[in-house]
Parts: C-alpha cells; sequence; structure tokens
C-alpha cells in the first residue's frame, strides 16, 4: 500500500508541474518538442514496470500528456483524451486502420474458440505429442512456424500463438518463453521480409525527392540489419543450448514444474472443454485458409487483381482492411465446413463469436489505451524533438551516424510503442546526411530500422509486444520483463556492430561494411557462451 501511495504521489507531483509549464497562447503547449515531450510514455512505461498493471499506467500516462497539452486546461484536457484527431480515444477507434486491427483480433480469437471446440485443437496436440517430443523441438517448432508467417508481425503473433500453445504447454514452455517466441519471429522477420506490409513502410519512408527506389533501399538494408539478424540468431543459440537467464529463468524454472505462468494468474480464458475424437482437419482447414486468404486479402488491397505485379502489391497493400478481409472469409469457410461435417450445431457457432470476443477483451483494452498515449506523445512533439535532435549532431560525428541511429530509434520506438512511426521519422533525416550513392546511407537506414525494431520489442505500449502476449496468452508485464534482458543483450552487441560498419562505411564508403554483419554474430555468439557458462555455474536452466 506504501509503495503504490508513493507512486501515485509521484503522478500527482508531475500533474501539478504540468499546470506551472503553461504557456499564454492555447493549444501549444510550453514543453512542446523539448525533452519532457517524452513525459507521458516515460510515466506509463515507469508505473507499468514498478506496479506490474498496465492499464492504469498507461491511463497515468495519457492523463499527462493530455494535461500538458492543454496547458492545465482540466476541460480541455478531457476533451484532448477523447476527442482530439490526431490523439483522442473516440478518434483512434474510429480510425479504420485501427478499428480493423480491433475487428481482425475478435475474428481471431472467434476462429481460436472455433478450432477448440470443433476438437481440432486436441487433434493437433495428439498429432503434435507423437512428432514433436521433447521442450527443444516444441520450441523449434513455433520458431520455424514463426518464420513462416512473414507477412505481418500482428497476424504472426496471433495465428502461432493459438496453434501452438497447446504444443508448448503440453512441453512445459513457459508463456513467457513462448511470448517472447513469437515476438523474436515477428518484426525482426518481417523488417528483413520483401514481401511484407513493413517492406511497404520502408519503400514509402524514403523521400521522393532524393530519386532512390524505395524498395531496393529495403533489400540493400537487409544484410546490415544487425538487431533482426541477431535475434534470430540468438533465438537459436538459447533454444540449442537451452539456457535462460535473467526472469525468463524463474518462469522456465517455474514452468518444469508445471507452473506455466509464475504469477499464478492467467487472465485470459482458457476454460473451454475440449471434445474427444475431433479430426485434424478441423484446425488445419481453417489455419491454411487464414494464411491463404490473409495473404491474398493484402495483395487485394495493394491492386495484385487490378494489374499490379506481386511485389508493388505488397509495396502498396492496406494490411488491416486485407486481414479482416481474410479472416472474415475464414470464419465464412470454417461455418461452411463444420457444418458440412456436423462438427457443432449452429447455435453453438454464433455462441463462440460472444467467447472469442471475451478471450481478447484485455488484449484490446491494452491496444486502445496505447494507441491514445501514443497520440499524446505525438500531440507534445516527441517527433520534432528527436528531429532536432539528431540534425544538430548529425554533421560532426558522420562515423557514429549509425550507432547515434541506432541508439535514437531505440529510444525513440520504446517511448512512442511504435516502429513504423519511428523509421518514418528517421528515415528523412539520414537521408538528409547522406548522398543517394553513399553507402553510409544504406547502413544508416538499416541502423534506423534495426533500432526502430529493438525499441518496438521492448516497449510494453508496443502493438506487436501487446499482440505477442495476446498470442501467447501470458501476463503482459511478465512477457515485457522477461523478454526485455534478451532484447537489451542483442542490442548491446549492436551498437558494437554499428560503430565498426560507421568506421569501415566512412573510410572505404564500400559493400566492405558488410564485414561488421558475421563480426557481429560471433561478438554475440561470444556474449551468449559467457552468460550460459555464468549462469550455468549459478545452477541456471
Amino acid at each position: 500500500m506504501k509503495k503504490t501511495n508513493m507512486i501515485f504521489a509521484l503522478v500527482l507531483l508531475l500533474v501539478v508541474l504540468s499546470l506551472l509549464f503553461t504557456s499564454n497562447e492555447e493549444r501549444i503547449p510550453a514543453l512542446y518538442a523539448t525533452v519532457l515531450s517524452l513525459l507521458p510514455p516515460v510515466v506509463a512505461i515507469s508505473l507499468a514496470l514498478i506496479t506490474k498493471e498496465v492499464y492504469s499506467s498507461l491511463f497515468a500516462g495519457i492523463v499527462v500528456g493530455a494535461l500538458l497539452y492543454s496547458n492545465g486546461n482540466v476541460e480541455l484536457a478531457l476533451n484532448t483524451m477523447l476527442y482530439n484527431p490526431q490523439g483522442g480515444l473516440v478518434s483512434n477507434l474510429t480510425d479504420i486502420s485501427h478499428a480493423g486491427i480491433l475487428v481482425f483480433v475478435t475474428l481471431l480469437g472467434t476462429l481460436v474458440v472455433l478450432m477448440n471446440r470443433s476438437g481440432g485443437a486436441g487433434a493437433f496436440g495428439r498429432w503434435a505429442k507423437s512428432h514433436i517430443r521433447s521442450k527443444k523441438g516444441a520450441q523449434f517448432a513455433t520458431i520455424f512456424m514463426g518464420m513462416l508467417i512473414f507477412v505481418d508481425d500482428g497476424f504472426n503473433c496471433m495465428t502461432v500463438g493459438s496453434v501452438m500453445r497447446p504444443i508448448t504447454d503440453s512441453h512445459n514452455v513457459s508463456r513467457a518463453k513462448l511470448a517472447y517466441i513469437l515476438d523474436a519471429t515477428a518484426a525482426p522477420v518481417c523488417i528483413i521480409a520483401p514481401i511484407s506490409c513493413w517492406a511497404a513502410a520502408v519503400t514509402y519512408a524514403v523521400p521522393q525527392s532524393m530519386n532512390i527506389n524505395g524498395f531496393e533501399m529495403f533489400i540493400r538494408t537487409i544484410p546490415y540489419n544487425l538487431y533482426a539478424l541477431g535475434t534470430l540468431f540468438m533465438l537459436f543459440v538459447i533454444t540449442l543450448r537451452q539456457f535462460d537467464y535473467g526472469p525468463m529463468r524463474v518462469h522456465e524454472k517455474n514452468s518444469q514444474n508445471g507452473d506455466l505462468f509464475t504469477t499464478g494468474e492467467n487472465s485470459y480464458e482458457e476454460t473451454e472443454n475440449v471434445p474427444e475424437g475431433g479430426r485434424l482437419s478441423y484446425l488445419v482447414v481453417p489455419v491454411v485458409t487464414l494464411i491463404v486468404t490473409c495473404i491474398l486479402g493484402m495483395a487485394y488491397t495493394g491492386g495484385l487483381f487490378s494489374g499490379a505485379g506481386l511485389v508493388q502489391s505488397f509495396a502498396d497493400a492496406d494490411s488491416a482492411r486485407g486481414l479482416v478481409m481474410g479472416t472474415l472469409i475464414t470464419t465464412v469457410v470454417t461455418f461452411w465446413y463444420y457444418m458440412k461435417c456436423k462438427v457443432m450445431t449452429f447455435k453453438v457457432f454464433m455462441e463462440s463469436f460472444a467467447a472469442g470476443f471475451r478471450s481478447m477483451c484485455a488484449p484490446m483494452i491494452i491496444l486502445i489505451l496505447s494507441w491514445n498515449l501514443s497520440g499524446m506523445t505525438g500531440l507534445m512533439g516527441a517527433a520534432d524533438y528527436i528531429h532536432n535532435a539528431v540534425m544538430s549532431s548529425a554533421s560532426s560525428i558522420q562515423m557514429f551516424i549509425p550507432a547515434v541511429i541506432f541508439a535514437v530509434s531505440v529510444f525513440l520506438a520504446f517511448s512512442t510503442g511504435t516502429s513504423w512511426g519511428t523509421f518514418t521519422i528517421l528515415i528523412p533525416i539520414v537521408c538528409a546526411v547522406f548522398p543517394a550513392t553513399s553507402e553510409m546511407l544504406v547502413i544508416s537506414i538499416s541502423a534506423c530500422l534495426a533500432g526502430a525494431v529493438c525499441g518496438d520489442h521492448c516497449s510494453p505500449i508496443s502493438d506487436t509486444t501487446i499482440m505477442s502476449s495476446a498470442g501467447a496468452h501470458c501476463n503482459h508485464i511478465n512477457h515485457v520483463t522477461t523478454q526485455m534482458p534478451y532484447a537489451l543483450t542483442v542490442a548491446g552487441v549492436c551498437v558494437a556492430g554499428y560503430l565498426i560498419c560507421g568506421i569501415i562505411g566512412f573510410l572505404t564508403d564500400s559493400a566492405a561494411a558488410i564485414l561488421a554483419t558475421p563480426v557481429t554474430l560471433v561478438l554475440l555468439y561470444a556474449t551468449l557462451c559467457f552468460i550460459g557458462r555464468m549462469f550455468n555455474k549459478k545452477g541456471g536452466v
């Protein structure tokens, strides 16, 4: 109780400070585009990590941001929180893309309930037990499935999580470890996959005035994306060596005794009785249909059926629309297939929609609040602050710019919870520093993309982090605290890697800088070996 009182006293102090720092002009905060413009997410993230409670922490950050933006005017702060076109709660809910993600999550939750009630999940579990016979095998199966679904990170987390969760449970893989695997094979895979929504976002982030082919630039950044490559490399190493460290070590130790959650609680509904005798096809048909229709749905929104090429259609795709179309078509196909096979009654099928919605309420609430908080951060001019900070130092430290850009990207993505917003802000800045033909431009854009994914990977308010928790049915704060040491290990090695890249690139301005990538992976392996030996001495997992 004393700790809680201290926390809320701190929030009250921040609110009072926000009332003091006011300007005379309405709607122009005195702290706009200053370091304190990052105060709302800092408050939210700090409280979440201290209290282990995410809803009130996000709300506290939103309140601080609204008061800062409104210059202490309570009435205006309330209207800003709810109705501001760029960051209000209602505005975020009515945004087509955000609404589409919520519909997608709801329909996916319904499909999971349907597959459980049909017996398909049980049949897959029985099949997997005869083919996947170890904890290591269950983790590798999840990794490979995550790498195969590379079109969209949110789709990856939810689909792989719903399919593999029963398998990892049967081999005592903690839910925190499952959430980490989902997160590590989501954005880090998408950011190096040419046919993905992320490739499209990067393509359009490159300014047209530079006369650079954005998609070609994306392809050239892949070998230099040290965080994405390092994360996947680390995932294989720790799975092969079967060791964990930090809070994850506690979760994995507890899972060996049957405690998959460690905290002793599960906020997701998992009380469905799985019927006996279900067929494997009851799961395979919906999952395969979902993957195919979602990919085709995204390609359709990009004009694949109107004459556009495959790559161009994904570059122009609207992922939210495509995912909603795919899940809706899959739901219809599943209904037809289940009715044809007489798997369940019409009434049970319809009741599954309500059950699916209930199962996804927790991640949807966190998503909505994180969008609201991100909006408040944007209104405070955090992007302008980062822009000014980078531009003021860029010209004098060109050799170190890749490492600096990486660190700035990590910080901005962590604070705002958006990797797309981060590289959309920073890529034009990088393009203004280096000529279009410079290899340093490619390296720096790679550092920007890598840092954006790293910050997104660590942030409690990131969509992908939230969806990974939802896909694994893991307590969100447990996922954040167990994943962060792993992400920071890779990030620390990446800083050294980008220093090497920057020095080689600055001195030679050639693709020779790519030599830094294998050096970075070797350094990461050495670091993991050191950590492994250290924890083995302590009786680590």
